[in-house]
């Protein structure tokens, strides 16, 4: 089987949809499956080292929404030639942006069965920009953009239930679900070293966020609530923030006018993030906005408690009271109130740090991947027959 996957992110991008497709054409390739990926040029501060020759890169520039999705500026006739020589069984569209749009029209030029990748709420970005009168445009485009698709994957049942409720057709609707790398993330850290080495008292209770500092992250929520527990239960606890975008500056500047002395650490590649997990006390993740919210299971799978927002993808993930606390998101006396809870039960504590392990170690890419290349093969059988190599006056 050959699959063309068209996307506006991917690697060396370090999002959660990048690294999740990254992982996905590996299964394939591994399987035997032939990959090519349309995507963006990364920008120039990326390096292009993780590029294969099986992707095609185009000239791009950041959308305003989400920087790190690059909407690209692609050569039609070039994609028209490329999708004939490599005649693909199945198109796969992972964004709704340019790239998204070329796989589109080229599943309807060449007849090819064409399926979806569900990631991102979008709708739920635009109040944090001021942009609510968008939201009707907004899922009209995306309702017309997932029409032709046999198949529409989404990260979470939470997801697959918003979408079935706006009238999508819920019988398209499937989970592909998110999985974690044992490998990379796992409990084993030398925790007295990295925080000596961070100036960090290794004695310390250590609060951790790790994401996009951007306003639909709410990382605004997580500082009030660190303040708020600081003041009222722990004034020598520590706040580490790991993460870049838009919002660095703003969370600077209220972490000072909190009284908060956070540390701000920047991007960290995934050995790195892996000791902060396994070194934090809890993760504090107040985004209300995740479809699936990778940084949760993969702290979990480093043994560290989450306190999560209760909406979303987050909300399936965490189980209340076992790996982790879910709150009202915006709250940041609830948030405050876990946090204190979980520094005064040190028992409480180390037993959700063990659960939410052995939680995330259930969570196999490999058994997510094969689930989801079988429904992949059984779109391309129901559509009814082998697409024979295109005639070459096709293309243009």
């Amino acid at each position: 089987m050959r699959v063309a996957i068209f996307t506006d992110t991917y690697v060396p991008d370090v999002n959660g949809v990048a690294r999740t497709l990254k992982r996905w054409t590996n299964y394939l390739e591994r399987h035997g499956v032939c990959c090519k990926v349309f995507a963006p040029e990364p920008s120039a501060e990326e390096s292009r080292a993780a590029s294969l020759h099986s992707v095609e890169r185009f000239a791009s520039f950041p959308f305003f929404l989400y920087p790190e999705c690059r909407l690209a500026v692609p050569n039609l006739l070039h994609i028209r030639k490329s999708i004939a020589a490599f005649n693909p069984h199945l198109i796969h569209v992972a964004t709704p942006f340019n790239l998204g749009l070329c796989g589109i029209r080229a599943a309807r030029k060449f007849n090819i069965p064409l399926i979806a990748s569900y990631h991102t709420n979008f709708d739920q970005y635009l109040p944090f920009y001021n942009l609510q009168w968008m939201e009707k445009l907004l899922w009209r485009y995306m309702e017309w953009f997932h029409r032709d698709c046999r198949s529409i994957f989404v990260p979470s049942a939470n997801t697959l239930e918003d979408l079935a409720g706006r009238g999508w057709d819920a019988s398209k609707l499937q989970i592909w679900s998110r999985g974690v790398d044992a490998g990379v993330f796992h409990p084993l850290v030398d925790r007295k070293e990295l925080l000596s080495r961070s100036g960090i008292d290794p004695d310390s209770f250590l609060v951790f966020f790790a994401g996009r500092l951007a306003p639909e992250k709410d990382v605004e929520t997580a500082v009030h609530a660190f303040a708020k527990f600081r003041r009222s239960s722990n004034p020598d606890a520590v706040l580490v923030i790991a993460g870049e975008g838009p919002s660095a500056d703003s969370l600077k500047s209220l972490c000072e006018k909190e009284g908060v002395d956070a540390r701000f650490i920047g991007f960290l590649a995934p050995q790195e993030l892996q000791r902060w997990y396994a070194s934090a006390d809890v993760l504090l993740f107040p985004s209300p906005t995740e479809t699936f919210g990778n940084v949760v299971l993969e702290a979990m799978a480093c043994g560290t408690p989450v306190i999560g927002a209760d909406a979303g993808g987050v909300r399936e993930t965490i189980r209340e009271g076992v790996t982790g606390f879910k709150r009202q998101p915006g709250d940041p006396e609830a948030f405050a109130s876990a946090l204190e809870r979980l520094h005064l039960d040190e028992e409480l504590r180390l037993a959700m740090g063990r659960n939410a392990h052995e939680f995330a170690m259930s969570r196999s890419w490999e058994a997510i991947f094969d689930k989801l290349l079988e429904q992949c093969r059984t779109v391309v059988l129901t559509a009814g027959r082998e697409y024979p190599r295109l005639p070459e006056q096709h293309i243009n």
